[in-house]
């Protein structure tokens, strides 16, 4: 009995390894330190809250204030009264930036898919670093201390930093298929926390001068590195006369849709399957597809709730990791800084293995599914952790392997899976919107989350944090548990039909 092509399991990296040229390696390497640089920005803020946090308040009330300031700026231009109406504010901070990411990303996705993806990126880096040199270098430098001045410049690095993932994501959709995708991109999205690495330890070397200079030094990285991908970056292989994926697929006759998404959409039925969003021009150019027509497509709202949930953990990690480890076990800022790197590390590795599991499975939701339910037991098991610097970074690590990983699947290649499906019809235009609507979701969850953080932590204590990580990771698994039970079906059938065909 003959298998259906559609079941036959086609090897993860044969298309893969078959089509990649020079140009697929700079475009992986470049969208990779692109969005690296980004995050690293990002990181340089959470890890000198500390210090931040002393530099706002007078110098009578902390002993970490510099002592090289003069008692009088101090008690005449110091934000708060007290720390913890500081670590509030920077809370705050960290809740407006991730609504203004949100709103941003929405709105990145839909002007990513009509213009020129490199030009948006490189324009998005580079004021970015502006705004952040302006935050945390310049206005030192100055004196000027303003809380309504911070805020307004932490909504529009907000806005200008979501710029970033739709763009790379899309690039790299263009430019790889559904060959090894899961794999690919479980590596590719290590660029966050690649990018959280190069933050904590560029902001760990140059701390000791003054919190200024972290923020001047990731800055003008973040720059240079805008100007290289303006004048290097390739947005697909037609800019170089290479095929692109479905026109190249079938030239060698790959029985296997490479835009097909890995998600069990095998189910849906014929009748949708005539349903089309593509364009209709003369000259074969697809057209980027409305935002609620991407709403629309099958699981986009289901993961985009889920990552709400799962973002709102893995930021809250991402923005108050350092912080938690110098509040809650009194290590320096500096060592908080350079252990909190191990919950990246977990993260990188996760994101690459469950990748190239759901490559081998061709299903994303069950392998999504197991390491979620074991980051619930993780997450119990770090709030517990002992004041031991080396068994604190295992347990860290094991946390960021199993929240960090599905994270990553789901921001990149899962994304890129709803970008591409069959309803799309091969649309690349879709890539960045769909991108930009699930992360633009998970965005809002993580600022709502930051926020509640701040305020579970000062009433409630760290503890009940860990708890309503717990909460939000099940409820994660709640919100994609149609498509674990549709995928998982369809494992069992696939099973079945080869035990048949033997």
């Amino acid at each position: 009995m003959a298998v259906p092509g559609g079941l036959r399991r086609q090897p993860a990296n044969r298309g893969l390894v078959s089509h990649c040229t020079h140009h697929h390696i700079v475009v992986f390497l470049l969208t990779f330190f692109s969005y690296s640089l980004l995050h690293a920005s990002r990181k340089t803020f959470s890890n000198v809250k500390v210090s931040i946090s002393s530099q706002w308040t007078p110098s009578c009330l902390n002993s970490t204030a510099p002592e090289l300031r003069p008692y009088e700026l101090w008690n005449s231009s110091h934000l708060f009264p007290n720390a913890e109406e500081a670590t509030l504010f920077l809370g705050t901070l960290d809740t407006i930036f991730l609504f203004s990411y949100a709103v941003g990303l929405f709105v990145s996705g839909i002007v990513g898919d009509r213009l020129n993806l490199r030009w948006v990126l490189s324009f998005g880096m580079c004021s970015s670093a502006l705004v952040v040199f302006s935050f945390g270098t310049l206005t030192e430098w100055l004196h000027f201390y303003n809380k309504w001045f911070y805020c307004c410049l932490w909504v529009v690095n907000g806005l200008l930093q979501s710029t970033g993932w739709p763009c790379v994501v899309a690039v790299m959709g263009n430019w790889f298929g559904k060959a090894g995708r899961g794999f690919v991109f479980g590596l590719w999205s290590a660029c966050a926390s690649v990018g959280n690495i190069l933050g904590a330890f560029l902001a760990s070397c140059v701390l000791k001068y003054g919190y200024e200079y972290a923020f001047l030094v990731t800055a003008s990285v973040q720059f240079a590195g805008g100007v290289i991908v303006f004048f290097g970056l390739l947005t697909s292989p037609k800019e170089v006369g290479l095929p692109e994926l479905g026109a190249d697929e079938d030239e060698v006759n790959v029985e296997e849709d490479a835009n097909r998404p890995l998600m069990g959409s095998d189910d849906v039925d014929d009748d949708d399957r005539n349903y089309s969003i593509q364009a209709t021009d003369n000259d074969n150019q697809p057209k980027a597809i409305g935002f609620f027509q991407a709403c629309c497509l099958p699981g986009v709202v289901l993961y985009s709730l889920a990552y709400a949930c799962l973002k709102l953990v893995n930021y809250s990690f991402f923005f108050w990791l350092p912080f938690y480890l110098s509040n809650n076990f009194g290590w320096k800022e500096a060592e908080a800084d350079q252990l909190s790197i191990w919950y990246d590390v977990g993260g990188i590795i996760g994101g690459t293995i469950q990748g190239l599991i759901s490559d081998v499975l061709q299903k994303r939701a069950p392998v999504l599914a197991v390491s979620l339910l074991f980051a619930v037991g993780s997450l119990f098991g770090y709030s517990r952790s002992p004041n031991s610097k080396p068994i604190n970074a295992v347990i860290m690590a094991i946390t960021g392997f199993f929240i960090g990983g599905p994270s990553n699947m789901i921001s990149s290649a899962i994304s890129a899976d709803l970008g591409r499906q069959d309803l799309v019809k091969g649309s690349s235009e879709a890539l960045a919107t769909v991108t930009g609507i699930v992360d633009g979701t998970g965005s809002i969850g993580a600022a709502v989350g930051q926020y509640l953080v701040s305020l579970i932590q000062e009433n409630l204590g760290w503890m009940w944090v860990f708890y309503f990580f717990i909460l939000m990771t099940s409820s994660t698994i709640l919100f994609i548990s149609p498509l674990i039970v549709r995928e998982i079906r369809l494992l069992l059938h696939e099973r079945r039909l080869r035990m048949l065909a033997e």
